[in-house]
């Protein structure tokens, strides 16, 4: 597994970066496999660690697809519905590749299985009237519809296991982020209990009260 639960927790965005861009404070709205989404009142955005790579200098965490000014609360579940997406693609293959664009960064899906880049996330959202029209809504769609990269990632690991559940559970637009995070609980704790049980499976019954 590349990232440990709470990477992003351990591992802030500098505090350059959060003053300049008027971040300081910002909240961590969810977390999976070293991608999150942030968020400081109307302005959300993804949190993302890039790839460990030997012989190349970490830059540390860094912001994509920064939105200065949301126009809903649906948008903000989008963040996180997004970055749980990309976090389970991490874990199941992907790789993500970041260059610096100023103060924030663009990010590369790449399947290395091919070699080919996947899907392109901008560094910030920048508005229809400026040849914009990309939402984290609509890079959810594409990323919902991409091919596995390789081998399920491997749920015999505890980690792996319950980071794939949370990723699963925040991107259910019936469940809330501290919703999610006890149904993914909940669903871990069937699983063990369970070993006919896979993920998806185990979600559903977790959202059963009865159980």
């Amino acid at each position: 597994m590349g990232f440990a639960p709470g990477h992003l927790g351990a591992h802030p965005l500098p505090s350059g970066i959060c003053g300049a861009l008027s971040l300081t404070g910002y909240q961590l709205l969810a977390e999976v496999g070293g991608t999150g989404a942030g968020r400081l009142g109307s302005q959300a955005f993804l949190i993302v660690a890039p790839d460990p790579a030997p012989g190349t200098v970490d830059l540390g965490t860094q912001i994509v697809l920064h939105q200065a000014r949301l126009r809903d609360e649906a948008e903000a579940s989008a963040y996180v519905a997004l970055a749980a997406q990309l976090g389970l693609l991490r874990l199941s293959g992907y790789r993500v590749s970041l260059e610096r664009a100023g103060l924030r960064s663009t990010l590369a899906l790449v399947n290395p299985a091919t070699g080919a880049v996947a899907v392109t996330v901008p560094e910030r959202i920048k508005g229809r009237l400026l040849g914009g029209g990309v939402t984290a809504g609509a890079l959810l769609e594409t990323l919902r519809g991409l091919p596995p990269a390789g081998p399920p990632p491997d749920l015999r690991q505890p980690e792996v296991l319950r980071e794939t559940l949370l990723a699963l559970a925040l991107g259910d637009d019936s469940l809330g982020g501290v919703e999610a995070a006890e149904t993914a609980d909940r669903a871990l704790t069937l699983m063990r209990s369970d070993g006919r049980l896979d993920p998806q499976r185990a979600l559903e019954a977790a959202k059963d009260p009865s159980r």
